[in-house]
């Protein structure tokens, strides 16, 4: 297990990229703390599956827009687990809309969830990672920051700057034992399209089997890998870098 004893916050971990990295993570042996701000029945259905398994889990409800509910999340953390190892910042929302037509609430929301709310945990977490001499610290942006994305100006802008926080605190941060990097999920089937797209779903399977170099739907337990290695003692030197992890569909 690479994870043993390790303790981690997964945030937007009720369902999607979130909920399968959670587990991946137990299933290293890191002990887990789920973030989630809906689905709460989903979240504790995952603790009790670990938990069933072997593992060590909880769930806490976190608004990653509010400093002092992220403050919270991590001192519950350090306080039922006794430390805090790594910190994989994946909540997020993406509603759609033409860019000019965006209205400013509009614009805030998402990027006060997308890019304040992985400032405000990674912030929250630097201390206690600081005070031990080690950190792992993921944060989980967007393919379409690569290529953009009609109808999501707003969303793109937001992973956009996810990806310039990440090389600026990695440059600030990796002489105190900490390691700070980001990825880029692909088109990932999720709970969330499934809900909003139920009647397109072979389209979106044609078409982004004709845009990757791997020919299939990618699923969120595809981005369980590459959390594990940048969580683990094997991404030791790596920091303040963006890995895509989208079937070969951008390259750069």
């Amino acid at each position: 297990m690479r994870l043993k004893d390790r303790v981690a916050i997964v945030t937007g971990a009720a369902r999607g990229i979130g909920n399968a990295v959670v587990r991946g993570l137990a299933h290293e042996g890191a002990k887990v703390i789920l973030s989630y701000y809906e689905h709460a029945d989903v979240a504790e259905a995952t603790i009790r599956e670990i938990e069933a398994g072997g593992g060590e889990a909880a769930a806490i409800y976190t608004d990653v827009t509010d400093s002092a509910q992220v403050e919270r999340m991590v001192q519950s953390t350090v306080e039922h687990f006794g430390r805090v190892d790594i910190l994989v910042n994946n909540a997020g929302i993406y509603p759609r809309k033409t860019w000019h037509e965006i209205t400013e609430a509009e614009w805030d929301a998402v990027l006060n969830v997308n890019l304040k709310g992985c400032f405000l945990c990674a912030k929250a977490v630097y201390p206690f990672m600081k005070r031990q001499g080690y950190g792992r610290i993921i944060n989980v942006s967007s393919v379409t920051f690569w290529g953009g994305a009609e109808g999501l100006a707003h969303y793109v802008a937001a992973k956009g700057g996810i990806i310039g926080f990440t090389r600026t605190i990695a440059r600030e941060s990796s002489q105190d034992g900490i390691t700070i990097n980001a990825i880029t999920p692909g088109a990932i089937q999720t709970e969330t399209e499934l809900e909003m797209f139920p009647d397109r779903q072979e389209e979106f399977a044609q078409t982004f089997a004709a845009m990757q170099s791997i020919p299939r739907r990618l699923v969120s337990k595809d981005m369980v890998g590459i959390c594990v290695f940048l969580a683990s003692e094997d991404s030791a030197a790596i920091t303040g870098q963006t890995i895509n992890v989208d079937g070969g569909w951008m390259m750069h």
